[in-house]
């Protein structure tokens, strides 16, 4: 498909067209879920203009392609199905381990922060768990297909990983959440 004009003013009035044809609001669960998406992708740019280490870049560009086909998937209201296998979960678990094998073992909870990009890996995570809330919603009132669910989750579990490996590397240290009944 090539865009040759961007705006079809069918927005004008709250509505948008999904990759199906059907004409819904602006509003809606369907348009809130793929819409959390491309912030979370958008998000993800972001972190990778920040330069991030090479392990961490190497593996965030293929999941913006996945992220653009969950998009594509959640904008076609059944039309598109079936992008996201079980194999790129399970790749986005070993990215997880992998990461995870190099850093110090987690104490307590940690407050988001530190190195610019870790920051931002923080935020993309929590953009990922509302993107996560969004398509449960959108599940409870239309299928979605259970990999999404299970990618996005699984995404932010990685996302966390990340933003703790960047801080490491930084040589930054991670800040305890003080638990008052301590």
């Amino acid at each position: 498909m090539r865009l040759t004009k961007i705006y079809t003013r069918t927005g004008d009035r709250g509505k948008t067209r999904l990759a199906n044809g059907d004409k819904v609001s602006k509003n809606s669960q369907r348009v809130s879920a793929y819409g959390d998406i491309d912030e979370l992708n958008s998000l993800l740019g972001t972190v990778l203009a920040q330069d991030p280490h090479k392990a961490i870049g190497e593996i965030l560009t293929p999941i913006q392609h996945v992220l653009f086909d969950i998009g594509g998937e959640l904008a076609s209201a059944g039309m598109i199905t079936g992008l996201i296998s079980s194999q790129r979960i399970d790749d986005m678990e070993t990215h997880i381990d992998e990461l995870n094998e190099t850093l110090p073992a987690l104490e307590e909870f940690i407050l988001p922060g530190g190195a610019p990009v870790a920051a931002n890996l923080h935020l993309a995570r929590t953009v990922c768990r509302r993107a996560e809330r969004s398509i449960i919603a959108l599940d409870q009132a239309e299928a979605v297909a259970p990999e999404i669910v299970k990618y996005i989750n699984r995404l932010s579990d990685l996302l966390f990983v990340m933003a703790r490996y960047e801080n490491h590397q930084a040589g930054n240290q991670e800040v305890y959440w003080k638990n008052p009944r301590k």
